[in-house]
């Protein structure tokens, strides 16, 4: 076909999809860092800072070293976004949180295993309420800096209401 002299060739076929990779035991598909960044609704890159950062490792790679993500990689991501979006936690706060976050599922794997005696469910009980409180202690230091924001726009609110008034 033409159009203006210029040959139109017709469109390419689409590629086909790439075959679609498992996880070591062969049961969950693994996505390329592209498609696990556009599903996570981040970046290529942020993904790879997340890593370097040690707030997420891939759960697998290929023979030539490509990043592939799992489900679980995905809602790791998600949480890390959650704890910057609600509660405006940096990333080595985050880091700290999600060290937590870890340590509390190895805690309760540890707790509920038949093997575990009663000392060791003690001590497991005791590490984990310290784990809590030091999570809750991050999110009261954010809770207060945003009340003092708050505080001081309820003031400028006040002071410029009283300004209105006057006129």
């Amino acid at each position: 076909m033409s159009r203006g002299g210029r040959s139109i060739a017709p469109a390419p076929d689409p590629p086909s999809p790439a075959p679609e990779r498992h996880d070591a035991a062969g049961h969950e598909p693994l996505l390329s860092i592209g498609a696990a960044a556009a599903q996570a609704g981040v970046t290529e890159r942020a993904l790879r800072y997340y890593q370097e950062l040690g707030l997420l490792a891939p759960s697998a790679h290929t023979k030539g070293g490509m990043r592939r993500y799992s489900q679980k990689d995905l809602e790791r991501v998600a949480r890390i976004r959650e704890l910057q979006a609600l509660l405006g936690l940096n990333l080595d706060e985050i880091a700290v949180i999600l060290r937590n976050d870890d340590r509390t599922a190895e805690i309760r794997l540890a707790y509920f295993d038949d093997r575990t005696g009663d000392v060791e469910r003690k001590r497991l009980l005791r590490e984990s309420l310290t784990l809590a409180t030091e999570m809750r202690a991050t999110v009261e230091t954010k809770r207060q800096a945003l009340d003092s924001f708050l505080h001081d726009l309820d003031a400028r609110i006040d002071r410029l209401r009283h300004l209105l008034d006057e006129e």
